[in-house]
């Protein structure tokens, strides 16, 4: 693979390279709508003269508003073409959201793209050039298509220094405020040479994205990754369309976060129960061929490299999917850290842990365990933040992860725990929720789940059931729990012991605002909005009882 020196001069490598290879699909209506190397450039290069005609150079903040889409990609490298910072936001958030960090970001323009509800996004965006894609339906002051007809297209390559600031990435995050992470050209060109020397692909390989490319997993990842491994970067639809599309693209690599892969054998079992799997895919010579066909069907049959992140994947799960022939990697990274951190790798699996260090990355552990990070990706702070800065970094310079964690004697890194996430019981005890909800996880019955406890002197499980447990008997579902519940007290300290099972009555989801866009569970607002029924929960006679 070439050494390139940034993201525009990898992307101009393949357009001068393979100008007619397929660079970004997107379905329309059912037809995938195919943008070459190109193709993509000569937008790209009309977006970014478009910009620069604004008064857009140097510097200037853009923000970038849409779901995973061909437009994305596109408005990405024209922001850095027309040496712009990107502003990216999370396509679900709220007007208000939207409003708080296009002013802290001191944002100049955006350009909106694929969304579910733009009308009730639009009013947050205060009086700043709006680039509108025509292709969703976006209306704004200025269009995708009439900016691309109006203008000729950038002329030359745009140099990219290694420490200029590249973008400003908002997080999610499961607690606080969302903080802008600023990352430069230098910190991605070190983490994709990494990334492309140690995950072993073909040239030019085909990717699928749905993870918000707002999130650093799915933007190094898939984004940046294609563009210097010059691979086709293929789109969902939609929703309902997304197991079609992903089995009709039968990407080379696939990352998902632990609840897709949950929802993946979720909808298998469904179709097929455990039983009938395991007598199948145990038959000689058959048992190989419906592996095989699941496999497809899942979209997964040609993926060389399948990783899970963004939060911890239980264990038995990955064994689960090993047995359809599908290894699943688990690796640890964060936004402050470019996502250079442990991975473990086709070939050096260890399930359970997040693997090795990767290149480059020095890792230690704090007297209180606390996993410290150091290398060349590590951010250059948080945006008008020096406080906050200051406090995720040692005095020798490491970055505080906030995760707890420890080191086997092969180097591989398992975490356990959350330093945020513990909490006190009222018998003085602390407690880490994280490899609980793990082990209750094992149980199919159970979609999501938080371990709390505070104020009460057990903890106590909060559990959103899912499809396969809803369709069970009230009686019999009451036995799955607390048999899974039983069994695992059995391997904890006593003031750990779970005491009851509480039934959630909604779900979980994004919308609701009690899952981050990366479908972690975000505890703070799950506890902020039931811990004064704790104690009620607590003194019930039932073991398992329904909210």
């Amino acid at each position: 693979m070439k050494n390139f020196n940034s993201p525009l001069d990898a992307f101009a490598y393949w357009v001068d390279t393979t100008p007619d290879k397929v660079f970004l699909r997107q379905p329309i209506n059912r037809v995938f709508k195919e943008y070459t190397f190109k193709e993509a450039d000569q937008e790209i290069r009309k977006i970014a003269a478009a910009l620069n005609g604004m008064g857009l150079s140097d510097g200037s903040h853009v923000a970038l508003l849409a779901k995973n889409c061909a437009h994305w990609v596109m408005a990405d490298l024209a922001i850095m073409m027309a040496g712009c910072i990107s502003v990216p936001l999370y396509a679900t958030i709220s007007a208000e959201s939207i409003h708080e960090i296009l002013v802290h970001s001191e944002s100049k323009a955006i350009i909106v793209g694929k969304l579910d509800d733009y009308n009730q996004q639009k009013s947050g965006i205060p009086d700043i050039p709006v680039i509108g894609v025509e292709l969703y339906d976006i209306k704004a002051q200025y269009g995708w298509d009439e900016l691309v007809s109006k203008n000729q297209p950038l002329k030359g390559l745009t140099q990219q220094n290694h420490e200029e600031l590249m973008t400003i990435m908002y997080t999610s995050g499961t607690t606080g405020s969302p903080k802008g992470v600023m990352h430069t050209v230098g910190a991605f060109n070190t983490l994709l040479r990494a990334a492309t020397e140690v995950i072993k692909l073909p040239v030019q390989p085909r990717y699928f994205s749905y993870l918000p490319l707002t999130h650093i997993a799915e933007r190094a990842g898939i984004e940046l990754s294609a563009v210097y491994r010059g691979a086709s970067i293929s789109f969902p639809e939609s929703l309902e369309t997304f197991g079609e599309d992903l089995a009709s693209v039968q990407p080379q690599t696939f990352f998902g976060v632990p609840r897709i892969w949950q929802k993946f054998q979720e909808k298998l079992l469904e179709k097929m129960p455990q039983k009938k799997l395991d007598r199948l895919t145990g038959l000689p010579i058959l048992g190989n061929i419906i592996k095989k066909k699941i496999r497809t069907k899942l979209g997964l049959s040609a993926s060389m490299a399948n990783f899970s992140g963004a939060a911890p994947i239980a264990k038995s799960l990955q064994e689960w999917y090993l047995k359809l022939g599908i290894e699943i990697n688990q690796a640890y990274g964060m936004t402050e850290d470019c996502i250079l951190s442990h991975f473990n790798l086709p070939g050096s699996n260890k399930f359970g842990t997040v693997g090795k260090a990767l290149p480059g990355v020095t890792g230690k552990l704090s007297a209180e365990g606390e996993i410290l990070i150091k290398s060349d990706c590590l951010m250059k702070g948080y945006y008008k933040e020096p406080e906050k800065t200051a406090e995720m970094f040692t005095s020798d310079g490491f970055l505080k992860t906030g995760d707890i964690g420890e080191y086997d004697h092969d180097g591989y890194l398992t975490i356990t725990g959350r330093v945020k996430d513990q909490f006190k019981t009222d018998k003085g005890k602390y407690i880490s929720p994280a490899p609980i909800e793990l082990e209750l996880l094992k149980n199919g019955d159970i979609d999501q789940v938080c371990i709390v406890g505070t104020g009460i002197p057990q903890p106590i499980a909060l559990v959103v059931v899912s499809a396969l447990g809803k369709a069970k008997k009230k009686s019999e579902l009451e036995n799955s729990l607390m048999g899974t519940v039983k069994e695992l007290n059995e391997s904890l300290e006593n003031y750990e012991k779970i005491a009851k099972v509480i039934i959630m009555e909604e779900d979980w989801s994004v919308d609701n605002g009690l899952l981050t866009p990366t479908l972690k569970v975000k505890r703070n607002r799950v506890e902020g909005i039931h811990m004064d029924r704790y104690s009620n929960w607590f003194e019930s006679p039932d073991n398992v009882v329904y909210e």
